[in-house]
């Protein structure tokens, strides 16, 4: 596991307050997606956070206990406590470019693989983990669509 980076300012308010209650849960949980690309150094937009979770029981409710806690609209969403504990399973709420994705499975890597070699950065003295530069690459290529695979090339150019 790498060191922490210091990124109290990279993502928006609703986005670190989400991670920082994911944290605070005990939550196992991963950065992935557009955000992980900025937090491995490139420059780029994203509209959504996308979270890989532990699809196990005990895990699945403690992110359970972190959405609520933010204030997501789980209720409305007929999200129960048991919802992630699925590998496969995901809830998506809010608007972009404040969308957020929970994912209990992401493509081309499984969560343990992805988070043996996670990196942190800090948010509010939490350090909050996402996914590795090799992992995010092998799951950007098997996503496959076209920005994947220039995320792909990019991130392999550094």
């Amino acid at each position: 596991m790498g060191p922490a980076v210091a990124s109290e300012d990279l993502l928006p308010q609703d986005f670190a307050d989400l991670l920082v209650e994911l944290s605070e849960a005990g939550a196992e949980f991963l950065v992935v997606g557009g955000w992980a690309v900025v937090l491995h150094g490139l420059v780029r937009g994203t509209d959504d956070l996308d979270v890989s979770v532990d699809p196990s029981a005990a895990n699945s409710k403690r992110v359970f206990e972190a959405l609520s806690a933010f204030g997501a609209p789980l209720q409305a969403h007929g999200v129960a406590p048991d919802h992630f504990a699925t590998e496969g399973d995901a809830y998506r709420f809010g608007v972009p470019p404040l969308k957020v994705k929970v994912l209990s499975q992401i493509s081309g890597v499984k969560f343990e693989e992805a988070a043996k070699d996670c990196q942190f950065f800090g948010i509010s003295g939490h350090r909050i983990p996402y996914i590795g530069r090799l992992a995010l690459m092998k799951n950007k290529r098997a996503a496959g669509r076209h920005k994947d695979l220039a995320d792909v090339e990019e991130l392999e150019r550094k």
